[in-house]
């Protein structure tokens, strides 16, 4: 979504990756910059502008230009940037205010197979909601007595910047803000005990993304991304985007094709092949997520996404 094309500086040319930070004072807006992260909130107060307050302020109010006030005022006054140190760092879930998080079940031929899935005719979609949001380094608390099967699934994660609704193939990567690494976690005795798949994905901090929001100009083609998960260090998975069955913009097409899709919106595209569920072994044999284990989902130039059970 070039500012050329539709006369506006949008997210999807901010030229760095993007983090909702946890503060003192509440969520704030984080840049990733050459001197390091840099709260652009803190900065544009010290320099006596406005900006957003976070991702979802940026994102469903419309506030690009200003952020990109904020960063041509730090090059020339750098010492008013509110560096963040690393060790100081503290993410908070990439968007936190989404009207919807939107999910597509089977969107791998290969993860289909290992689960015994016809291939869909359509992306077969279902929700999470705002209580399943969870963050890089959080902790995902396991439903007490509700599950002994918990499972990963690492997806790539599209960021709606603005309004659509009836939005053809073609002009559908338009409306995309940015893209960021998800981890779809999985309660999948409660997933497969009706034909209803909400039972099993909603529950509190199972919606990991982050850690960052990678402006839609910096990726060329979000089909070539290469994707990996890692349980306690051990990679369970190893895959391309490239393999999806609907890609990036047949998704969002469908998905508006009957709702309108709002700025800060977030879609889960889908997970390949090497979740637990699907290892060809019994299911009595197989190793399920339990307390204590890190998961961290990776994917190429979107960044590492590390969660802990608790």
């Amino acid at each position: 979504m070039s500012a050329s094309k539709h006369h506006r500086y949008d997210v999807a040319d901010i030229e760095m990756r993007l983090a909702n930070l946890r503060t003192a004072s509440g969520y704030a807006l984080g840049m990733e910059m050459l001197q390091g992260m840099v709260n652009i909130t803190a900065s544009a107060t010290a320099l006596g502008l406005p900006a957003p307050r976070d991702i979802d302020d940026l994102l469903q109010n419309e506030r690009a230009v200003e952020v990109r006030t904020v960063i041509d005022a730090l090059a020339d006054s750098p010492g008013s940037a509110h560096i963040v140190s690393a060790q100081d760092v503290r993410f908070a879930p990439l968007v936190t205010r989404p009207e919807k998080i939107l999910c597509v079940g089977f969107n791998y031929r290969e993860h289909a197979a290992e689960t015994n899935t016809p291939i869909p005719q359509k992306p077969p979609l279902f929700a999470k909601f705002a209580n399943a949001l969870n963050h890089h380094e959080g902790v995902v608390a396991l439903p007490v007595n509700a599950d002994d099967r918990f499972d990963y699934e690492t997806e790539l994660v599209i960021v709606i910047g603005r309004a659509c609704a009836k939005v053809s193939v073609d002009d559908a990567l338009d409306y995309v803000a940015g893209y960021a690494t998800g981890n779809d976690i999985s309660a999948r005795s409660l997933q497969t005990v009706t034909t209803q798949f909400t039972a099993g994905k909603a529950s509190d901090g199972f919606a990991p993304i982050g850690p960052w929001l990678v402006p839609a100009g910096q990726i060329a083609d979000p089909q070539e991304l290469t994707l990996r998960t890692f349980v306690n260090g051990e990679k369970r998975q190893d895959w391309s985007t490239a393999d999806m069955i609907f890609n990036c913009r047949q998704v969002i097409s469908y998905a508006a094709s009957f709702m309108t899709l709002k700025a800060g919106d977030v879609i889960f595209t889908g997970t390949p092949q090497g979740v637990i569920f699907g290892e060809k072994i019994p299911a009595e044999q197989r190793r399920w997520l339990r307390a204590g284990d890190e998961v961290v989902s990776s994917i190429e130039r979107l960044g590492d996404l590390r969660v802990r059970l608790a």
